[in-house]
């Protein structure tokens, strides 16, 4: 039987078995199209986009694998910058003067002024202003000298072993000479130093914070 003598309407559903060969392998390959279509509408797409997302966290993996061994290879080098680190910033911190050694520390300012042949008309600290790990104590200065002298001063005091750092000055002429047979300037300028805080006062900061 060919395709072109095949009449629907002759076509028994009811007793299949007793069809013609061809109706028969057309009918089984159209059932097994539908089959495999339906398959993969139900089953296997979900799988495909699943296949997807594993690819897809697959390539996560890896860079993140990639990332953490690059960091696994340069542990050595990351410990010996921080050990670096903490051997500077021990050393910085050294340089602060504790509470009971900031008294000191404006006596060896002011000394060292002294001892340039300075005249101070201002020395005065001024109210801390804590910060993270330690204290800023600004103090305001005008002293009266020549301008070697100055330079001998801001020297003298760079060289004290704890941190003075001084800045926003101005030099100006004086308008009352003490020795006449000398010119004398006036320098003013704001000098800051810094103390580490204890940890009772870190305790205290934080506790602000919170």
């Amino acid at each position: 039987m060919s395709l072109q003598n095949i009449n629907l309407e002759d076509i028994d559903f009811s007793n299949i078995g007793n069809w013609a060969i061809v109706p028969k392998v057309i009918t089984i390959t159209v059932l097994c199209i539908l089959i495999l279509v339906v398959g993969y509408v139900l089953d296997t797409s979900e799988q495909t986009g699943d296949l997807e997302n594993l690819q897809k966290k697959e390539t996560e993996l890896k860079q993140l694998y990639e990332l953490k061994q690059a960091k696994a290879a340069n542990l050595d080098s990351y410990r010996a910058q921080l050990e670096d680190i903490q051997k500077t910033f021990g050393s910085l911190l050294s340089q602060l003067p504790s509470k009971t050694e900031v008294a000191d520390l404006l006596t060896d300012i002011t000394q060292t002024g002294l001892s340039n042949g300075l005249e101070f008309e201002l020395f005065k600290p001024k109210d801390e202003k804590p910060q993270e790990f330690y204290a800023e104590l600004p103090i305001e200065i005008k002293v009266k000298g020549q301008y070697h002298e100055f330079g001998k001063f801001m020297s003298g005091v760079a060289s004290l072993p704890r941190i003075v750092t001084i800045h926003d000055f101005t030099i100006s002429k004086s308008k009352n000479k003490t020795k006449p047979n000398r010119e004398e300037l006036i320098l003013e300028a704001n000098a800051n130093t810094y103390r580490y805080l204890d940890e009772g006062e870190l305790s205290k900061i934080n506790g602000k914070k919170k």
